[in-house]
């Protein structure tokens, strides 16, 4: 591999840890900082609003400077903002701190799918990529679930430490492994945001927002869940998000294979209906802790299924707009991060189980097969037109 590829594989692995560990250590955050779990999960829709935010700006700011340049700069962002979370006093500091720890996530992967795919061999530019995504596998895998471990046996802010030293780990193989890029002409914005001119685009933001965001409401609360619901301890929840992170890592292999080999928007809609049964299955049978494990897996390999069907989507629209178009994807992941946090929270603080957000969950991915079908029926009537008119 690469150095300059594992440089961004670093990367990833600090922004996976980053936006994941969260879910596993927002119990100790909310009894530390004062505040009840649904309140502390808005932490996590402060993160996937700095995404939202910075990933199209600061992909339009940092355009056209050398992308070493600008890489060097987000992983210096995401350095310092977590580091912040460390010292912060109160939970309304760390909520801004969240957000400020947002800001870079998206244009990072923006910035570095494109670099990456410079930096392929001819015709491995999708392996390169891939290799950058695989850091978010493996923050799943291992990083998530140490992180879990320190916050709480010690203390969560201990677990920031840890995602500041990789933040700075990242920076620092930047700056000694990732060659100098030129750039080759200048990139006009409003080539870039042409991109939000089309209405498929939005479509897609639309079905990763939604439909994909379901699963925010099933991993937001899953601590809770695992330890209230199925009656596991709190010290074995890092243990069983190991077994999430392998999911992941085996839905990630699993979506990529299926893009290749399927229509994307014929596979999302599929993908989605096995997240609405297995969410369900979730809400009903968590209750037993051997089932419970078994759907850990399950739902974790299922949510990485989507990456590869919907980046292909994206990729197809999005013709000379790539890299605005990659970060678009990610800030629509961090809307559904959002979204299910925040909708995933209402039941709980009407005072329902710690399996109902699982239910908003279904809904949610429902309505992102709705759509999928309308971005169907659309390119169906299109290409009628396009006969008719021939």
């Amino acid at each position: 591999m690469k150095k300059s590829l594992l440089s961004l594989s670093l990367g990833g692995l600090t922004i996976g840890i980053t936006e994941f560990v969260m879910m596993g250590i927002l119990p100790d955050i909310a009894s530390d900082l004062k505040v009840s779990i649904p309140i502390a999960g808005y932490l996590i829709s402060a993160y996937a609003l700095g995404v939202v935010i910075g990933a199209p700006l600061l992909v339009i700011m940092t355009r056209n400077y050398p992308p070493k340049k600008t890489l060097l700069v987000l992983a210096g962002m995401l350095a310092l903002f977590n580091s912040l979370s460390i010292v912060v006093p109160n939970y309304e500091f760390m909520f801004f701190t969240r957000l400020l720890s947002g800001l870079p996530h998206g244009a990072f992967f923006g910035v570095g799918a494109v670099v990456a795919s410079r930096l392929a061999e001819k015709g491995k530019e999708a392996q390169a990529i891939s290799i950058m995504f695989a850091g978010l596998t493996i923050a799943n895998l291992v990083g998530v679930p140490i992180g879990t471990y320190i916050g709480h046996h010690l203390s969560w802010r201990y677990t920031f430490v840890l995602i500041g030293f990789f933040g700075v780990f990242t920076l620092i193989s930047l700056y000694f492994w990732m060659p100098n890029i030129s750039t080759n002409e200048k990139v006009s914005m409003k080539k870039q945001l042409k991109l939000f001119k089309n209405i498929e685009s939005w479509m897609v933001i639309l079905i990763t927002s939604i439909g994909v965001g379901g699963l925010f409401c099933w991993i937001s609360y899953i601590a809770p869940l695992l330890t209230d619901i199925s009656g596991f301890a709190p010290a074995d929840v890092s243990y069983i998000l190991i077994l999430a992170g392998f999911g992941m890592v085996v839905g990630n292999l699993i979506g990529g294979k299926l893009a290749d080999t399927y229509a994307p928007e014929k596979t999302l809609i599929c993908l989605l209906l096995i997240m609405s049964l297995d969410l369900a299955m979730v809400f009903f049978f968590s209750s037993n802790p051997y089932v419970s494990l078994i759907l850990v897996f399950c739902t974790g390999c299922i949510s990485f299924t989507f990456i590869g069907p919907i980046q292909m989507m994206m990729i197809k629209i999005a013709v000379g707009a790539e890299m605005i178009a990659s970060a678009a994807i990610q800030a629509s992941f961090n809307i559904g991060n959002a979204l299910g946090a925040f909708l995933g929270g209402l039941p709980l603080i009407a005072g329902f189980s710690y399996a109902s957000p699982n239910l908003v969950g279904i809904g949610m991915s429902l309505i992102g097969v709705l759509i999928t079908i309308m971005l169907v029926q659309r390119r169906k009537r299109i290409q009628k037109l396009q006969i008719i008119k021939a």
